[in-house]
This record gives C-alpha cells, sequence and structure tokens, in this order.
C-alpha cells in the first residue's frame, strides 16, 4: 500500500468513527431527561461534526472520491442496540454508561490510527484532535454515571 492510499484509509477509518459517534447521540438524544446531559451532547455532536467537516476539507487532497460513512447496516445495529439497551432502563446513569462504551471504542481505534506513524502530519494532527475531544468527553460522561 502506498503512502496515499494508507492516508485515504486512516481519513476513512477517522470519517466513519465520527459519524459513529455523531449517530449514535442522534438515536439517543430523544432519550435523555438531564438537562445538563444533552447539552453535553450537543456539544459531543457539534465536535464530531467539526472532525467531519475537516476530513472532508482534507479529503480531496488524497483522493477524488468521498469520504467513507457508516453504512445503512451500521446505523440500523446502533440505533437498535441503543433501543434495546435502554428499554428497560433510561437513565441518565445507564444512557451515559452507554455512550462511554462507545467512546472508549471510539479512543481505541483513534489511538490504533494514531500509530500509523507514516500518515501526513495533517491527517495525524487530526487524528490527535479527535482523539482528545473522545477522552475528554470521556470526563464529562463520567460525572453522569
Amino acid at each position: 500500500m502506498n503512502k496515499n492510499e494508507n492516508d485515504v484509509n486512516v481519513l476513512d477509518e477517522l470519517s466513519k468513527g465520527a459519524c459513529m459517534g455523531r449517530d449514535a447521540i442522534h438515536f439517543i438524544l430523544d432519550k435523555v431527561e438531564d438537562d445538563a446531559l444533552k447539552k453535553e451532547l450537543d456539544n459531543q455532536y457539534n465536535k464530531y461534526k467539526e472532525i467531519e467537516d475537516r476530513i472532508e476539507e482534507l479529503y480531496p487532497d488524497y483522493s477524488s472520491k468521498e469520504p467513507h460513512k457508516t453504512n445503512t447496516m451500521n446505523k440500523v445495529m446502533t440505533w437498535y442496540g441503543i433501543e434495546m439497551k435502554t428499554l428497560i432502563d433510561k437513565s441518565t446513569s445507564k444512557i451515559a454508561e452507554l455512550l462511554l462504551q462507545g467512546t472508549n471504542m471510539g479512543i481505541i481505534e483513534g489511538r490504533k490510527l494514531l500509530n500509523h506513524k507514516d500518515v501526513d502530519q495533517h491527517i495525524h494532527s487530526l487524528i490527535q484532535e479527535y482523539v482528545d475531544m473522545q477522552e475528554d468527553a470521556v470526563e464529562k460522561l463520567k460525572k453522569f454515571l
């Protein structure tokens, strides 16, 4: 795989992660009753959107295609998982727990991407921003457990 292909693959993975984060927040927001948690989730949603916007700005420098997003099946599975896990318990604590689990998966994937030492510096900086944003989100979500 050449450097440019690797850059595109990393951007695609980052795009899918940001899209998944935004989808999860979108699907769970109507279940949130705590105003402070709603506000925090709105902030996180906007940060994921900013990451996606930055990916879309960078992407044409590496590929003539569009960045990958989560596919319909992944969206359905995310929605279904949230529906099932909140069927009995829609408490603020349960919602924070679900979001923490997803965010931690995003951090793991982001850290794996950071280990790609051979990506362009702009992409590396964006991955670092993504991981930092998610680690900050974890600290904020812990308060709602």
